[in-house]
């Protein structure tokens, strides 16, 4: 899904483009005036709660660093409770871990163990979709404890990277919904 022309075209006006970061020939999509800017991130906000509402969620997973920033208002906003996915680490107590691989390397991921209960409905939101593999490695973890995925929503994808490729066997028939391609 992409958002409705209004809504995309307030939440586009409000992204910065950041050429050669982190890296020459890298145009890093700045999101930090969409969140300074009271209007567009409160219709975002409200764009991503509906999509609770719609894929009837229980909880609110983000994704470690700008997904907290998005999911936490949008869990308020729905009513429901916000679970962080972080870097290996970063969480005290007990922790579920999920490693993946990147195109330098690998990471892993943790959630806390006790977060989410079978038959949790959880509706996991980032702000970038590129090449899918926190996203993907976030599902599986998810599914480990025996919730079920609700769905994906994202503010961006970057619909020249392969993302939703590797995405579409991890979703299992759950949605992608992204607010905005590029």
């Amino acid at each position: 899904m992409n958002a409705a022309e209004p809504l995309r075209s307030l939440l586009l006006s409000r992204i910065a483009d950041v050429p050669d970061y982190p890296k020459p020939g890298v145009v890093f999509k700045d999101i930090t005036p969409l969140l300074a800017d009271a209007k567009a991130f409160g219709a975002l906000t409200d764009a991503l709660a509906e999509l609770c509402q719609r894929y009837h969620a229980d909880k609110v997973v983000g994704l470690e660093a700008r997904g907290f920033i998005l999911a936490a208002p949008v869990a308020v906003r729905a009513g429901l409770g916000f679970v962080p996915v972080r870097k290996a680490g970063k969480l005290p107590g007990a922790t579920l871990a999920q490693s993946y691989d990147l195109e330098y390397g690998s990471a892993e991921i943790e959630i806390h163990a006790d977060a989410l209960r079978p038959g949790d409905r959880v509706l996991v939101i980032d702000d970038v979709l590129a090449t899918g593999g926190t996203a993907e490695a976030s599902l599986q973890l998810i599914r480990r404890t025996g919730a079920a995925v609700a769905g994906v929503a994202v503010l961006l994808e970057l619909g020249f990277l392969p993302g939703r490729e590797r995405l579409e066997k991890a979703l299992a028939g759950a949605p992608l919904e992204t607010l905005i391609t590029v």
